[in-house]
């Protein structure tokens, strides 16, 4: 009942503005693109309908009210930023099948386990390493991370839902959830929005590749990921410091799993390919989705990846519907000049500050009003360009706004327990109660505010 009322007011509200009349400087399809628009966003936010199903209805009614043709709907699903996260998906998947990623996580648990804050480290780190070869934050944290955290909180007495949650498991799961948003941001493979906002941003003539992406990233998450677990040791400390036991209790899992096997030593050899290809490969004109191509024929043919275990892949097939209507809504609103639109009138707003004083205050209300989406995607495809716009209307340097914001659409996921894939999964665990979750994710937010503006700005301008 409560769904089928969500679903009546989306529509309602896009019925409501598609009636309403047009404002001045948009045309007939622009201001009905705008309508459609709101009620798929609405579809989302307010959890109506899942992602996938929310974009097909938007792109129908792009289609049967004539608001766009059949091949502008659909035209997002032949960009090349899709089919690298719908590829990236399956990469992944051989990585964890492997066990490759989950052999590396323990290895830096065995290596830096001997305190709580060396183990917090030790998990960051891990993130840092599976973040460029899984494009899902949800399975980063959700099928690698979480169950290595609880095993060894319940190897230490530390259980959830109880007071002895506080002992270890509470502030591991803090960690983890703070460190996955910052290793979202660090590259571009690493969350499934991230290749939207490359996208967005092209559309707006700015050219972000997994390259510069990850330059321009690296300084400022290094220091995001030093500096987050100290901040959590501060104000939500665990009650046992000292961690001897956890390096043997990675040793015997990494015991259990024997030497490297064939199938891991393949998947890692075609992993440090990939990297060498993302970084360094457009100097030999070959691009991101090429060497994911390339990446996935050669665990195709050595059989890491089977293509029967990959239709089971779900995450990769909803990713690419929702992905590629989002890519086209997002290009029908700027060729029908909307997105300028909103720009323009926003600007106008703000005209008269400094455009550093301008900077900030985007950033800023990007950031936080984080708070009313339950989804980083959404957040994205409904936010990114107008923000960026505004920006470049007040003469804001395009590159560093573009990469703010790109940065920003991954930080902001650890504000709350519902805005972001990974986030209902560690807090469902039971270890962290809402108050604690929502205050460390306000305190850390500030950190990270801090960092990638000021020291990532000088690191910015340091690289011209």
């Amino acid at each position: 009942m409560i769904t089928y009322f969500k679903i009546s007011f989306a529509f309602l509200v896009g019925l409501i503005f598609w009636i309403c009349p047009i404002p001045n400087g948009l045309n007939v399809n622009a201001w009905h693109m705008f309508a459609i628009f709101s009620a798929t966003i609405l579809l989302v936010v307010t959890d109506a309908l899942a992602m996938a199903p929310a974009t097909l209805f938007g792109l129908s009614a792009m289609v049967i009210t004539g608001t766009t043709s059949y091949q502008v709907a659909f035209s997002g699903y032949s960009h090349e930023v899709v089919w690298l996260v719908f590829i990236a998906f399956f990469i992944a998947n051989g990585f964890v099948n492997t066990g490759l990623a989950k052999r590396i996580a323990y290895l830096f648990v065995k290596f830096f386990g001997k305190s709580s804050l060396g183990l917090a480290y030790g998990l960051c780190f891990a993130e840092a390493c599976l973040a460029p070869a899984i494009p899902s934050v949800t399975a980063r944290s959700g099928a690698i991370i979480y169950p290595i955290i609880e095993s060894l909180s319940k190897n230490f007495g530390s259980l959830p839902n109880s007071k002895t949650s506080k002992k270890i498991g509470c502030f591991l799961m803090l960690v983890a959830f703070q460190a996955s948003m910052v290793t979202s941001a660090m590259f571009l493979t690493a969350m499934a929005g991230n290749p939207m906002v490359v996208k967005l941003a092209q559309n707006s003539g700015i050219n972000l590749n997994w390259g510069n992406w990850a330059l321009y990233a690296i300084v400022p998450a290094i220091c995001s990921l030093i500096s987050i677990p100290v901040l959590i040791y501060k104000l939500a400390p665990p009650e046992l410091k000292d961690t001897p036991d956890a390096p043997k209790i990675a040793q015997k899992y990494l015991d259990e799993m024997g030497s490297l096997s064939r199938n891991e030593w393949i998947m890692l050899a075609t992993f440090i390919l990939l990297l060498f290809l993302w970084v360094i490969g457009a100097k030999f004109g070959i691009s991101a989705i090429s060497a994911a191509f390339l990446g996935f024929a050669i665990l195709i043919i050595t059989k890491i990846l089977k293509w029967e275990e990959l239709l089971s892949v779900k995450a990769a097939f909803d990713t690419f519907i929702w992905f590629g209507a989002f890519v086209a809504m997002a290009d029908a609103m700027n060729s029908t000049g909307l997105t300028l639109w909103f720009g323009n009138n926003a600007s106008f707003l703000m005209s008269g500050l400094h455009w550093i004083i301008a900077f900030f205050a985007i950033v800023f209300i990007y950031f936080y009003i984080h708070y009313f989406f339950a989804s980083s995607t959404a957040h994205i495809g409904a936010l990114y360009s107008p923000f960026l716009i505004t920006a470049l209307n007040l003469n804001i340097p395009a590159f560093p706004m573009a990469l703010a914001l790109a940065y920003a659409s991954s930080l902001y996921g650890g504000l709350t327990h519902y805005g972001f894939g990974s986030a209902p999964i560690l807090y469902g665990a039971g270890f962290v109660d809402l108050r604690t979750w929502w205050k460390i994710g306000f305190f850390v937010s500030i950190l990270n505010f801090a960092i990638w503006i000021c020291i990532g700005g000088l690191w910015w301008w340091w690289l011209g």
